[in-house]
């Protein structure tokens, strides 16, 4: 019984470290959502700039405009390149936690199925020594038919 009372403590650490894993894990999904929602955002700013761009040359623009456009427009590629890079970063995190969980989660059913198969165990050491108590009484009953 002691060992069954281990695994059930094994099994109670495997799950609080697999819940606390996947906490991690949600946390890391929901960065590399909110990473690509604002690179979307970024790369509609600059679309948008960039039609902005298009419309001030068709009705004119002066050099100095021009410039600021396109210096702007160049930030605006610098960020959208540092958040590619935050987004890979964050996925590369979520990847990671990922595959902790999937290990913590194997761990976990390991040892559940190691519980499982001590309890399935001892239910057929007591289901013997049931049969064998019957099968002592039954022969005990036969003896004290026959005298």
């Amino acid at each position: 019984m002691a060992q069954a009372s281990a695994l059930t403590t094994l099994i109670d650490l495997a799950q609080r470290d697999s819940d606390a894993i996947a906490k991690r894990l949600g946390a890391a999904l929901k960065a590399v959502e909110e990473g690509e929602q604002k690179l979307v955002m970024l790369d509609g700013y600059r679309d948008e700039y960039v039609r902005k761009l298009d419309a001030a040359q068709m009705a004119g623009i002066t050099p100095f405009s021009y410039q600021n456009f396109v210096a702007f427009i160049g930030k605006l590629d610098n960020a959208i390149q540092g958040q590619r890079e935050v987004i890979k970063h964050a996925q590369y995190k979520a990847d990671t936690e990922k595959k902790a969980w999937q290990e913590s989660e194997r761990k976990r059913l390991s040892y559940r199925t190691l519980n499982e198969r001590a309890a399935s165990e001892a239910l057929a050491i007591e289901n013997k020594r049931d049969q064998k108590l019957m099968d002592d009484h039954a022969a005990r009953g036969a003896r004290y038919k026959q005298r």
